[in-house]
């Protein structure tokens, strides 16, 4: 009866991990919709599996050995010999976690280099570019040469390769699409590069995974994978009907709110590229004008100008002396 109740309890310990994830069974990390996301999958399962391999022969190795050199009642006074070490089993035991290390770094580093390029089979395609900037708590998307911008979603062309040029308007964020490759940073006064593809039209979901506020919880945005003519009829429709973007607004978006999606008939790019700097000038404007001196130079600009007009009434004023010296 002991022995069945503690059978239960390592039942029941090994039970609640399962509980506490939920019933939700769709792994979108392990759902891939696009050739970079499923490098990426491929990579994880492989390192699972390898590293599950590993744990299997150490606890079996484990428990062989309590078994094998466990304490019994006919040991008597038995005391092992000592040993001085053994060379052999030194380089072994060595060995063997480098050859671990070895055989995970080789597929990782491979895969990082692959997924850092256009995706294979897409290499004649001409990316299209979006810059990408964070800000608390929002994501903008620049189409330079769509001229459109929108908040807090994106849509892009089906099994066509995309570029997204990323940086951050303020703290370091965090881009990431789990169904169509991984996660990257998003860094002020610098520039990240990703590319993704999505095989086929749909809508995939994506996310800041960076804590950064009381915001965080809703910064997310939805990528809209969408067929070449409908993201064509797309593109023309924003023309023709979205509101032009100016710096006054820009300036309001970026404060630290939340907000909803909104769209754009241009992009801040026009004044303002966040990766070569220059944030400070819309996060905060009048520290910007200070520590820029633009109060200085206007000053210095209305003190040239008192000394202009002193200098003009002097050259008006000097010919009459003259005048009045040559009529002495």
């Amino acid at each position: 009866m002991k022995g069945f109740k503690k059978l239960f309890g390592w039942l029941v310990m090994l039970t609640i991990p399962f509980l506490l994830a939920g019933c939700e069974s769709n792994l979108i990390v392990f759902d891939p919709k696009g050739p970079v996301a499923r490098s990426l999958t491929d990579l994880i399962i492989f390192s699972i599996i390898f590293m599950l391999v590993i744990v299997i022969v150490v606890f079996a190795l484990f428990g062989y050995i309590v078994w094998k050199y466990r304490a019994r009642s006919d040991d008597g006074n038995f005391e092992p010999e000592e040993e001085k070490g053994n060379h052999l089993l030194e380089i072994i035991w060595f060995t063997i976690p480098v050859i671990i290390v070895i055989a995970l770094m080789i597929p990782t580093t491979k895969t990082i280099y692959e997924v850092e390029d256009v995706p294979q089979g897409y290499e004649e395609e001409e990316p299209l570019v979006i810059h990408v900037t964070s800000a608390d708590w929002k994501w903008i998307f620049s189409y330079p040469d769509q001229d459109i911008e929108t908040v807090n979603y994106l849509n892009i062309p089906a099994d066509h390769p995309v570029q997204f040029k990323m940086t951050s308007a303020g703290t370091m964020q965090s881009f990431w699409v789990p169904e169509l490759g991984g996660q990257k940073y998003t860094m002020a006064n610098m520039q990240t590069n990703l590319f993704l593809v999505a095989d086929r039209p749909g809508s995939y979901y994506g996310r800041n995974t960076s804590f950064n506020g009381k915001g965080y919880a809703h910064m997310d945005f939805e990528v809209q994978a969408l067929s070449q003519d409908d993201f064509n009829d797309w593109v023309q429709e924003v023309h023709d009907t979205a509101n032009t973007l100016t710096e006054e607004k820009y300036s309001e978006i970026l404060e630290p709110t939340v907000i909803g999606r909104m769209t754009f008939n241009n992009t801040h790019l026009e004044w303002i590229d966040h990766a070569h700097g220059g944030s400070e000038k819309y996060l905060n404007p009048e520290l910007y004008r200070i520590s820029h001196g633009h109060e200085d130079h206007e000053g210095h600009d209305e003190k040239s100008e008192e000394e202009t007009d002193s200098n003009e009434d002097q050259t008006k004023t000097e010919p009459s002396q003259s005048e009045d010296h040559a009529h002495h």
